[in-house]
């Protein structure tokens, strides 16, 4: 970058703090025209609210000092009617989940028409033309996803795309996003990624990217900073700062933590234990009706396609595919509440599947779940003691109230928390607390498998660190299997012994995990891996290039 080009974004001294309480000290950086800034740290850090005070869209009571320059020209983030004129065509953001973000009960046309419409004179025909073009642009041709079209008619995907478009309608000088790829799989964050960088080039704007995934930002960004407790501890440019070593590299030991964190791999002492499986999945076939039409349905869906495998004491196992290749069905089957239309799940060697009232909650007690997101599978009225206890009813002999205390507090100990905290709210916890406290209410029946749906996929890099080796180490003291599905392939890497691809219902490969890695059998494995955002080999490629990305043509996707 020429040292007299002016920075599509600079912010001096920006101070933020709400009330008495001091959210953000003295951030400034840079962000140049035709850049790429990644802002990573841990949840709380400060990253979405730098976004918010750049957009203007603090809350009530903040207090804010410092300068925010667009361009060279003030951003008058403290005057809400002047910032109206600026969100949207001169800046544009795309949040995290796009199916809060739009609106359900417009169209994906009006949505995106909406924004030239409130910055232009333009008659709703010719907003929905420009519409058109930009979702195009996108990847969302008009010929196949019609503006007449519905969010819910979309997937996670195509709902992002069209939140793209939103943000690029009127080709903003400024795009920030804000951990736009976090609940999407390998293949599509990969599409997405390469959408907003190329996005970026064309059109030279700047792009503030706030992630907690360290290999996105050695994928994507040309500039890091590195935020904790509300100031940037480090910024630079992403090759040196990834691939030097020593003062040519990351300084900070907070940054050092993150980047060290961001490839650990618990150590696990056991193996899976010889014997007869605790899970086996024989045939198992679920399909869903067909769409309703007037008179009629339409031919039935197969969402599984005679999937078997199974898992030892001991083991964990992977579940990896794209969103929608049955994933989600096979583990509901798996844990006996959908019905299939053949096939069966044994575990501890009896019938699952079609098992009935005392025989099914008395198998129940074996097979427990933690989800990606403990906080919606929590009774926020409830203190931890209650939510730990839930699954009391599944034991044959339900513990007393002064018994069913000692065993509550007795498994937050061994989860890392404090028996102290029986007594509080979910609210009070940060989201790696409170996935442990999941963990807790999955472990209080003493089962033998744990089912983990994308359990770890939103959480910062060094709680997920935290996360796997509380988990690596109950196998290890309790002899506990794992069942993880989730779309993060690191995830599966750093932490089972074997692993199983899922693709269009039916499971393509399965080996140890290791030698599917690093030489997987089927197309679609190598697909997903190569789609994956892997540290180590983009800090290679940045090596092999001089710390430098390649431009999107200088190399193949």
């Amino acid at each position: 970058m020429s040292p007299t080009l002016t920075p599509t974004l600079a912010i001096r001294d920006l101070d933020v703090s709400i009330g008495d309480v001091p959210i953000l000290k003295g951030v400034s950086f840079e962000v140049p025209p035709g850049q790429v800034m990644g802002l990573v740290g841990e949840s709380g850090s400060g990253k979405s609210m730098t976004a918010l005070a750049v957009m203007g869209l603090l809350p009530p009571r903040s207090m804010v000092s410092g300068d925010i320059r667009l361009q060279d020209v003030a951003v008058p983030h403290a005057d809400d009617a002047a910032m109206r004129t600026v969100r949207g065509r001169e800046i544009g953001m795309i949040f995290q989940e796009p199916m809060t973000a739009l609106n359900p009960l417009m169209t994906i046309g009006d949505q995106v028409a909406e924004t030239i419409r409130i910055h232009t004179k333009a008659t709703h025909k010719a907003a929905l033309a420009t519409a058109a073009r930009m979702l195009e642009r996108v990847g969302l041709p008009n010929a196949e996803f019609p503006l007449s079209r519905y969010p819910h008619e979309l997937s996670g995907g195509q709902r992002q795309r069209v939140a793209i478009a939103i943000a690029i309608a009127l080709t903003p000088k400024l795009l920030i996003a804000d951990e736009p790829t976090t609940a999407l799989d390998v293949t599509t964050q990969a599409q997405i990624l390469a959408l907003l960088k190329t996005l970026v080039r064309e059109d030279g704007m700047g792009m503030i990217l706030i992630t907690h995934d360290l290999a996105v930002v050695a994928e994507t960004a040309d500039r890091v900073a590195v935020m904790k407790a509300g100031e940037i501890v480090e910024q630079g440019e992403v090759g040196r700062m990834l691939t030097r070593r020593g003062a040519d590299g990351m300084v900070h030991p907070y940054s050092r933590r993150l980047l060290a964190d961001a490839t650990h791999a618990p150590v696990r002492r056991s193996k899976p234990r010889d014997g007869a499986p605790v899970l086996v999945v024989e045939g198992i076939v679920r399909d869903y009706p067909g769409a309703r039409h007037l008179f009629s349905r339409g031919a039935p869906k197969r969402a599984v396609d005679g999937v078997s495998f199974s898992i030892q004491p001991g083991e964990s196992v992977g579940l990896v595919g794209e969103s929608g290749c049955g994933k989600s069905t096979l583990l509901r089957t798996v844990l006996a509440l959908d019905t299939p239309q053949a096939g069966a799940v044994r575990v501890m060697g009896e019938g699952f599947t079609r098992a009935r009232g005392a025989d099914l909650k008395r198998l129940r007690r074996h097979v427990q779940v933690v989800f990606q997101d403990p906080y919606g599978s929590f009774d926020p009225r409830w203190r931890v003691e209650q939510l730990v206890a839930e699954n009391f009813h599944l034991l044959e002999e339900r513990p007393d109230r002064v018994e069913g205390r000692r065993r509550v507090e007795a498994m937050l100990d061994q989860v890392g928390l404090s028996p102290a905290d029986a007594d509080r709210f979910p609210h009070e916890f940060s989201g790696g607390q409170r996935q442990r406290i999941a963990i807790a209410r999955a472990l209080i029946t003493s089962p033998s498998i744990i089912a983990l749906d994308e359990a770890v996929s939103a959480l910062d890099v060094s709680i997920r660190a935290q996360v796997l080796d509380l988990l690596a180490d109950l196998s290890d003291r309790l002899g506990l299997s794992y069942l993880f599905v989730t779309h993060d392939l690191t995830v599966v890497r750093a932490i089972t012994d074997r692993l199983m691809v899922m693709q269009a219902g039916r499971i393509v490969e399965t080996g140890p995990t290791e030698a599917v890695f690093t030489a997987p059998a089927h197309a679609y494995t190598r697909s997903l891996l190569a789609a994956t955002p892997d540290l180590a080999r983009n800090i290679l490629a940045l090596d092999d290039t001089g710390g430098h990305h390649p431009r999107p043509q200088e190399t193949e996707r």
